[in-house]
């Protein structure tokens, strides 16, 4: 049996949208995108959406529209997927990386107040420079809802308010989730979802920045539009930009498949449910769970961790060689070769993250996984478990 890590839920209603769209002679800047980002605006509980070409180009212009330059700091996690880091470079940011808690795999709130007492007290040289940081540089904050989970965002919120910091919200991992009775994206500054093809709902390629703040939603379209003006003149710019446009194709793609986002989460929530019963069982794995704030979780990807990082690479070859397709979720950002070469980061500068990083495994996970490729990736993995070293 072969079952891959992930496979994306293509109906023939979302090829018939991108057809009729096709046919409609309109294939860029229509009314599918504007429908699109209203549908998403509606979805997150909030007034304003973009739509754009990626994730990453919506955490970039909702940075870039809200003031983020070069020099600045802002504290985010050392555990995520690396453009949530990147953003920040491509403004000239420096990331400030908090440490994550081994229970939700995110900064906890207490630890994001120590780095701050850290930044505060004159003496913290950040990594890369060689004199203490001046708070003043101190800009903001961007978290990330790991593996579809929501962050403690209510609280980071209060936090990010009485130290006069912007909040910045990556749900690029979890549209549709809610906590404290508010959806992921509707924290803070603003968010951004994407649409990879192992997202939740897909375009392929896509994303999406989502505010209430009106002026960065007019920010963000003229960045995603080549620095172009409001005033309807296409050779008007008034701004460095970019072409982060979406088309009228991913955006019909996107309105079929979010017409039943709902049917989607509770489809990946039964799928999350069967293997916690499927491997509940089985001796030396942490299995995932979402944090207590949680409303409604929108499961991503499922991550299990080894009890015993040492066995993780037998683990993996035993369930490739059995079909079964699995990854390290994620790879450290700072020890990434890139960040340690300019940062000096090193192993131990981060130890939960160095601990939880050595031994997450992504198992095959989507949408329509069935029942029966389930119970085979839970076979697969006693076979080796049984053997191993716990």
């Amino acid at each position: 049996m072969q079952v891959p890590l992930s496979s994306a839920q293509i109906l023939e209603e979302d090829i018939q949208a991108v057809v009729d769209t096709l046919r409609s002679g309109r294939i860029a800047l229509g009314p599918q995108i504007r429908a699109f980002e209203e549908e998403i605006a509606a979805r997150a509980g909030v007034s304003h959406a973009v739509a754009c070409s990626s994730g990453t180009a919506a955490l970039h212009i909702l940075l870039e529209a809200s003031g983020i330059g070069p020099g600045d700091v802002v504290l985010t996690t050392p555990f995520s997927f690396v453009a949530s880091s990147n953003v920040l470079l491509m403004l000239g940011a420096i990331p400030c990386f908090v440490d994550i808690s081994r229970s939700t795999l995110m900064p906890s709130v207490p630890d994001v107040e120590r780095a701050l007492a850290r930044l505060r007290s004159g003496s913290c040289v950040l990594p890369g420079e060689s004199a203490p940081c001046d708070f003043s540089r101190v800009k903001g904050m961007l978290f990330v809802d790991v593996f579809g989970m929501p962050a403690p965002w209510e609280e980071l919120d209060l936090l990010a308010r009485q130290e006069g910091l912007l909040l910045f919200e990556d749900s690029c991992e979890a549209l549709g989730g809610r906590l404290e009775g508010r959806s992921c994206g509707s924290f803070g500054v603003g968010g951004a979802f994407a649409f990879y093809p192992n997202k939740q709902i897909t375009t392929g390629e896509g994303g999406v920045v989502v505010t209430e703040n009106p002026e960065i939603a007019s920010l963000c379209r003229s960045l995603i539009n080549q620095g172009r003006d409001d005033s309807g003149t296409w050779l008007s710019h008034v701004r460095l930009g970019y072409n982060y446009r979406m088309s009228e194709l991913t955006a019909a793609l996107g309105r079929s498949q979010l017409s039943r986002l709902d049917a989607i989460l509770e489809k990946r929530n039964q799928v999350a449910l069967r293997y916690q019963r499927l491997l509940g069982h089985l001796p030396g794995l942490i299995l995932p769970s979402p944090p207590a704030w949680t409303d409604l979780p929108s499961w991503f990807v499922y991550v299990i961790r080894l009890r015993n990082s040492g066995i993780r690479q037998s683990v993996m070859e035993h369930l490739l060689s059995r079909g079964v397709e699995c990854k390290p979720y994620f790879t450290p950002i700072p020890l990434q070769p890139f960040y340690a070469e300019r940062f000096g980061h090193k192993e131990g500068d981060f130890p939960v993250m160095d601990e939880v990083c050595s031994s997450v495994l992504a198992l095959p996970f989507y949408t329509d996984l069935d029942e029966a490729s389930q119970s085979y990736v839970a076979r697969c993995l006693e076979e080796v478990l049984s053997h191993a070293t716990l």
